[in-house]
């Protein structure tokens, strides 16, 4: 019945190649050379009878014959892989994109409660500066994105909005109970399209004036949080991020503090119109747990 059927693997090259636009990047994908993924093409051409790619100087274009060949390839290679995970005794891998802050101080720290219910998933966690293209990267099951969040876009679910506020360590809040007169600590974004979340803005919303002010700034804000820790200054942080030293006491809200509303987390599906099971779980486990 499907002996007309080209080999597996060379429908798996194709994809990659297909998806990344290039025969060098599929290549590096697959861990084979440019020259196996251009020759798995070829043969894969040559026993269609078809063009699958245009060949131009610098990069490469998918024909009509392609696209039509693209869209069901990927969607059955998914649908097998879903499968094979789903009857295999292995344990199944998730990976998760998201930022280093969120990793750090709210994944990890909770990723148990997950694993105590889904003890066969096993969870990757990715974290780059640079956001990473879902499209393009098919080994990126979900991600946890940071910015503003746009109700109209649907292919986006929203966790939570955060909320930023004024934390240091007990014994600090006791040596300077007025906070114009600490070491003020912050973040400042290396994304310049992000809102800045920083001392100016609460003086700003305050009325008052920043210039005999000390402030001290770092570009991530789990180096804001270990400065706070560590007992160096008042952090302007996100109360999201700091749940952990909040609840073992280390600490501790300023009573002068203000608030301001953050940015949001929320969530992309690589392939939406076709989840995993795996992605499916973790999807929810993640809705609930901000739910409450």
């Amino acid at each position: 019945m499907f002996s007309h059927l080209p080999q597996l693997n060379s429908i798996r090259v194709f994809d990659s190649a297909a998806r990344l636009k290039s025969f060098k990047e599929a290549a590096l994908e697959l861990n084979v050379t440019p020259t196996a993924v251009s020759h798995q093409i070829r043969a894969l051409e040559e026993r269609l009878g078809t063009l699958l790619f245009e060949r131009k100087t610098r990069h490469i274009l998918l024909t009509q014959d392609g696209e039509k060949l693209a869209q069901v390839a990927h969607q059955s290679l998914a649908q097998i892989s879903a499968v094979l995970e789903e009857i295999s005794d292995q344990k199944t891998r998730l990976c998760v994109s998201t930022t280093s802050s969120f990793a750090s101080q709210w994944l990890v720290p909770n990723l148990e409660r997950f694993y105590q219910s889904h003890p066969d998933i096993e969870v990757v966690i990715k974290t780059e500066d640079a956001l990473e293209d879902l499209a393009k990267d098919r080994r990126i099951d979900l991600a946890i994105r940071y910015g503003e969040f746009d109700p109209q876009d649907k292919a986006a679910t929203k966790l939570v909005t955060e909320e930023f506020g004024m934390y240091a360590t007990e014994a600090y809040i006791q040596a300077f109970p007025d906070f114009r007169k600490a070491q003020l600590i912050e973040t400042k974004w290396k994304n310049a399209r992000l809102k800045p979340m920083t001392w100016q803005r609460v003086l700003e919303s305050e009325n008052e004036v920043s210039s005999k002010l000390m402030i001290r700034s770092y570009d991530q804000e789990q180096h804001t949080i270990q400065a706070a820790l560590a007992g160096q200054g008042i952090a302007f942080v996100s109360n999201l991020l700091i749940q952990t030293p909040l609840q073992q006491a280390w600490l501790k809200r300023h009573p002068q503090g203000s608030s301001l509303e953050g940015l949001s987390y929320y969530i992309l599906v690589n392939d939406p119109s076709t989840p995993s099971k795996k992605v499916t779980a973790f999807r929810h486990w993640l809705i609930t747990e901000f739910s409450q």
